[in-house]
């Protein structure tokens, strides 16, 4: 017998299938709406990307396929008078790494490259492990040795025009010329003083780097500028000769330093200036500490008898005294406020000429005293003293001179003869010119002044220049007080000055400051040679005696480096050409 069907089964399976079915359709319509506005994100991206904003994209692109490179340029020389180089710029290279999109480097590479440029190999790991987009190596790299580093081939590593100064001269002129640092900026010396000068202006080079960051195409390039080349007043040999003389007296003397100073009697010109001690600019260590400053100029001190000339020239000109007036030098010891005033010895009764010659304080001050004290300091300033000169070097010390308003007798006789006042051997060195130009003042300059037309002041007239001029030729006679400083050939006016030293305790009276300031040839003036020699410490302490042979051979080179014919005969000369009997 057929049982009857289950058609209440049959419906609910048929429903259950439609729901299915309805569910699927939506799933696969939301999946669908999904991959749709999903395409159609990209395609406004795409469109923002393509058209909208275009420009940001390919500049961001362009950054990391395009590099400007700074393009070094050269510094300019510094030269002598005679065009001879003391300092130039030799061409070297700096190495410098963009690590920004460069993979790991192998550690023997990044060794090898620290090996070269003598550097620690965990300074350049660091670069590159921190994927730096600038980082310097090092500069004023040796070519030789900078294209062995490029020979490895390292990604990111690159290699652009430097510079290195050189200085020719070394040791000899470096207080002079000074240095630059290694980006090139003087830092002192006419290096300093002239930096916008010398300075060049960079040029810029763009190029074109593919994805390991090597140069594939250069796509701009402007060329630098090099500095102004620079001519000096000096001149290199005699700037040598200064230098060696000044180095031995030193030596000979056991002082703690000296300096030299070479003037063109007429111009003003420097044509030497030297410092013991003094250090190599070449050498990076060497760069520091007291050496490196240029004491001629710097360092100011008592002159002592040096000025005497000075207080002797105001009396002429003023008609108080003749050079045959007669001074009396009682005994060598002159009371006066309090303190007494000496001399090295009993002159006795002597002229004023004899003063100078026999360099006594006494008599100096004798005269000094019918002087005015306003007139005195108008006499010092006048000469250069108490003010900085303006010769085109760094550091230059004007020294002291108190207003005349504040001193005592005490204070002008000393004055008189160079105690109480301070001053730089430059300074000094120019005072000199007024008795090698007929009472006119000459400044001095570092700079050739080549067909520039000398400006100077009148002082005294040329009768008292003259006048005094032949006293001080008779400071170097057997009967002065610096027959040492004599040259032969040649005829020499000068002053020798002897000062203790002053100390926070007072004047020291085993310290002395030694000096010797003269003219050659003191019968037609060419050049004035200053030199000072600082706590001699050997032998004699006296100016004549420690800075007057230095003095002479300095202008015995002097005098024949500038071909200037000898003007006195020597004694056997003069023998050889006596008649015969």
């Amino acid at each position: 017998m057929n049982r009857p069907r289950n058609t209440h089964g049959f419906k609910q399976s048929e429903v259950l299938g439609e729901n299915l079915y309805l569910r699927f359709r939506l799933r696969s319509a939301l999946l669908g709406a999904a991959f749709a506005l999903a395409f159609l994100a990209l395609i406004a991206r795409a469109f923002w990307v393509q058209c909208i904003n275009d420009g940001f994209y390919q500049l961001q692109g362009d950054i990391r396929q395009i590099r400007d490179f700074t393009v070094h340029a050269a510094r300019g020389r510094i030269l002598d008078r005679n065009g001879h180089i003391l300092a130039m710029s030799l061409p070297t290279r700096a190495l410098w790494v963009d690590a920004r999109d460069v993979p790991s480097v192998a550690r023997n590479k990044l060794a090898s490259v620290a090996a070269l440029l003598g550097i620690d190999s965990g300074r350049v790991e660091d670069v590159y492990r921190e994927h730096r987009t600038f980082a310097y190596l090092r500069r004023q790299v040796p070519l030789a040795t900078a294209n062995a580093a490029m020979r490895l081939d390292i990604p990111g590593l690159y290699a652009e025009r430097d510079y290195r100064r050189f200085y020719p001269e070394g040791q000899i002129a470096a207080q002079v010329t000074g240095f630059a640092g290694v980006d090139g900026n003087g830092q002192e010396g006419i290096e300093r003083v002239d930096n916008r000068f010398l300075t060049g202006i960079d040029g810029n080079r763009r190029v074109l780097r593919n994805a390991r960051g090597q140069i594939i195409d250069t796509l701009n390039f402007v060329g630098p500028k090099p500095g102004r080349n620079i001519r000096l007043s000096i001149d290199r040999s005699i700037q040598f000769a200064a230098f060696q003389a000044v180095r031995n007296a030193v030596r000979r003397s056991g002082a703690k330093a000296g300096s030299a100073v070479v003037l063109d009697a007429h111009t003003g010109e420097i044509l030497a200036m030297a410092n013991w001690p003094t250090y190599d600019p070449n050498r990076n260590a060497a760069r520091s500490g007291r050496q490196i400053r240029n004491r001629a100029v710097t360092d100011v001190f008592e002159p002592g008898s040096v000025l005497k000339p000075l207080t002797i020239a105001l009396a002429l000109q003023r008609g108080v005294v003749t050079p045959d007036s007669i001074v009396t030098t009682d005994g060598g010891r002159l009371r006066l406020d309090h303190a007494v005033i000496h001399d090295d010895a009993d002159f006795g009764v002597l002229t004023v000429s004899q003063v100078i010659q026999k360099s006594s304080n006494v008599g100096t001050t004798k005269i000094a005293l019918q002087l005015k004290p306003r007139d005195m300091w108008r006499n010092f300033r006048a000469v250069g003293l108490g003010r900085a000169p303006s010769a085109g070097l760094p550091g230059a010390a004007a020294g002291n001179l108190r207003p005349y308003q504040h001193w005592r007798r005490i204070d002008q006789a000393t004055m008189s003869y160079g105690y109480g006042l301070s001053a730089s051997l430059l300074q000094l060195a120019q005072v000199y010119t007024i008795f090698a130009n007929d009472g006119v003042f000459v400044p001095a300059t570092i700079h050739e002044r080549g067909a520039a037309r000398v400006h100077g002041r009148r002082i005294y007239s040329a009768r008292v220049a003259r006048e005094v001029l032949a006293m001080l030729e008779s400071v170097v006679s057997k009967d002065g007080t610096a027959p040492q400083a004599q040259v032969a050939g040649y005829t020499v006016a000068g002053k020798t000055g002897t000062a203790y030293r002053w100390t926070a305790k007072g004047y020291d009276h085993s310290q002395y400051r030694a000096s010797f300031v003269g003219i050659v040839p003191a019968s037609a003036p060419r050049v004035i040679i200053a030199v000072s020699i600082d706590r001699p410490s050997k032998g004699s302490h006296f100016g004549g005696a420690v800075s007057g042979p230095a003095f002479a051979k300095i202008a015995a080179r002097t005098m024949h480096i500038l071909n200037v014919s000898p003007n006195e005969l020597t004694a056997n000369e003069l023998y050889s050409q006596a008649p015969a009997t």
